[in-house]
C-alpha cells in the first residue's frame, strides 16, 4: 500500500481549508507517495517562500511526486515549471475537481500535462467541495465566497482566485447545521472578499442577509463569527445583527490597508479614512465590547512620512487591536509595481516596524481592559481558550475542551489572559 500524501500549506485561512479539502480528494483517488505545496502569492516573499518550501520537501522526499497548487501556481505556473523539483502544477480551480486527483493517482509514469492551469476568470462557481468541520474540534471553518471583482492596485489575488462567486445560502444553513449536529460550537465564515457574498446569487442578497438567515435557521449554533470583510460594503441587516445578535461574536477583522486618503486612492481603494473610522464608531455604538482587527500596508509607493503618519493615527481612531502589519511588495503584474516613487526598502522595513509596535500598545490595552471580567470562553485544548472576542485565555487547570467555559480574568500572561 502506498503512502498517504502530504501535504504543506502556505498563506490564507481559506488555503488551509482548501488542503483539507484536497486530502479528502486525493485519498478517494488513492493518490500516495506524493507532496502537495498549497502556495500563497499574497506577496513576493511569499512566492519565495514557497520556493524554498519546494527544495526542502524535495531533499526530504527524493522519490515521492511533488505537486504545486494554489494561487502562486495560478499566478506563475511558469516559475514553477522551471523548477527541477516539480513534477506537476495545478490550478486553484483544478486542485477542487475530482478528476484531477484521479488523473494524478493514475498517472505516476509522467503522461499527464505537467501543467494543468486554466484560465480563473472564466469560473462561474464555487467549488461545490464543502469540508465539514476543518479547524479545531470546537471551530469549524465554512468557505461561503471565493474570489473577488475589485482590482485593487497592490493586489495579485483575483489573477489567482478569479472574479467573485458565492455559495447559495440554503447550502452553507445545511453545512452548519450537520456542524452543529457533530458538536461543533463555533462557525467562522470564510472567504476572499466575504462582504461581496450574494452578488453573484438571485434576488442580490447580502452577506448580513446570510447572517441572519443561519442564527434563524440554526438556532443551536452557540457562536457564529465573520472572518476579514471590507468595511465600506457592510449592509444594514449586518449592523442589525451586530446590535441584536449577541450569538454574532463581537469581533470583525476589516481590510483597511491605509489610513491616507490620497495613498487609499492611489491603492483603488472604495473607502477614504473617515469611512474606516465611521464603521468602526457605529459598529461599537450598537455593541459596545467589539474588537476590531486590520490589514495595513506599510510602505506603498510614493507613501511619504505624512502619509504614513495618517496610518499609525488611524490605529487610535479606530481602536484596533489586532494588526496584520504588511511591508509592501512589489507584485510583477500588479499596477502598483509601475508606480514610479517605490519606497525605500529600509523605509518600509522600519515603517511595518513602527506600524507593529504601536499593534502591541493596542493589544496590551486591550488585555489590561479584560482583567476582572467574565467572559464565556471557547476551550481550544484542555488549558487554552478564546473570549468572544478571540482573546487567549489560559488556564491553570484543565478544562473541557471544546465547550464554552464561563471564567473570570485573573491577570495577563505575555499577549494571553488568565483566568
Amino acid at each position: 500500500m502506498s503512502n498517504a500524501p502530504i501535504f504543506t500549506t502556505l498563506g490564507c485561512r481559506l488555503n488551509a481549508y482548501e488542503t483539507e479539502a484536497m486530502k479528502e480528494l486525493s485519498q478517494q483517488a488513492g493518490l500516495g507517495d506524493a507532496v502537495v505545496v498549497n502556495t500563497c502569492a499574497v506577496t513576493a516573499e511569499a512566492v519565495r517562500k514557497a520556493r524554498q518550501e519546494i527544495r526542502r520537501l524535495r531533499r526530504e522526499n527524493p522519490n515521492a511526486r511533488l505537486i504545486v497548487t494554489g494561487c502562486a501556481a495560478q499566478t506563475e505556473p511558469e516559475t514553477f515549471a522551471a523548477m527541477d523539483e516539480v513534477d506537476a502544477i495545478i490550478g486553484n480551480t483544478e486542485k477542487m475537481q475530482p478528476e484531477t486527483w484521479t488523473g494524478l493517482a493514475a498517472d505516476f509514469i509522467g503522461e499527464t500535462e505537467k501543467v494543468q492551469v486554466d484560465d480563473i476568470m472564466s469560473v462561474t462557481e464555487t467549488a461545490g467541495h464543502l469540508i465539514d468541520g476543518f479547524g479545531t474540534r470546537s471551530r469549524a471553518y465554512v468557505q461561503v465566497q471565493n474570489g473577488c471583482d475589485h482590482r485593487c492596485t497592490f493586489c495579485i489575488i483575483p489573477f489567482g482566485r478569479g472574479n467573485s462567486r458565492s455559495v447559495p445560502a440554503g447550502v452553507v444553513v445545511d453545512q452548519i447545521k450537520r456542524l452543529v449536529d457533530r458538536g461543533y460550537n463555533e462557525v467562522v465564515l470564510t472567504g476572499v472578499d466575504l462582504t461581496s457574498w450574494g452578488a453573484d446569487l438571485p434576488a442580490l442578497p447580502k452577506l448580513g442577509d446570510l447572517v441572519m438567515r443561519i442564527l434563524k435557521l440554526v438556532p443551536d449554533l452557540p457562536r457564529l463569527r465573520i472572518s476579514s470583510i471590507d468595511s465600506i460594503e457592510v449592509d444594514e441587516n449586518l449592523m442589525q445583527a451586530i446590535a441584536t445578535e449577541s450569538r454574532l461574536m463581537p469581533h470583525l477583522h476589516l481590510s483597511l490597508q491605509h489610513g491616507d486618503d490620497l495613498i487609499l486612492k492611489r491603492m483603488k481603494r472604495r473607502h477614504l479614512r473617515d469611512d474606516a473610522i465611521r464603521f468602526s464608531e457605529d459598529a461599537r455604538k450598537l455593541r459596545p465590547e467589539m474588537t476590531f482587527g486590520a490589514d495595513i500596508i506599510a510602505g506603498f509607493p510614493t507613501e511619504t512620512e505624512a502619509h504614513f503618519e495618517n496610518s499609525l493615527k488611524l490605529v487610535e481612531d479606530c481602536n484596533l487591536t489586532w494588526l496584520h502589519v504588511f511591508p509592501y511588495s512589489k507584485r510583477e503584474g500588479t499596477p502598483a509595481a509601475k508606480i514610479p516613487n517605490q519606497v525605500n526598502g529600509n523605509d518600509i522595513k522600519s515603517r511595518a516596524a513602527r506600524l507593529r509596535a504601536v499593534g502591541d500598545v493596542q493589544v496590551s490595552k486591550h488585555l489590561a481592559a479584560q482583567v476582572g471580567k467574565t467572559h464565556n470562553i471557547l476551550m481550544e485544548n484542555s488549558r487554552m481558550g478564546r473570549t468572544e472576542q478571540f482573546t487567549e485565555v489560559v488556564f491553570d487547570t484543565d478544562q473541557a475542551e471544546s465547550q464554552i467555559v464561563t471564567a473570570t480574568v485573573s491577570g495577563i500572561a505575555g499577549t494571553q489572559l488568565t483566568a
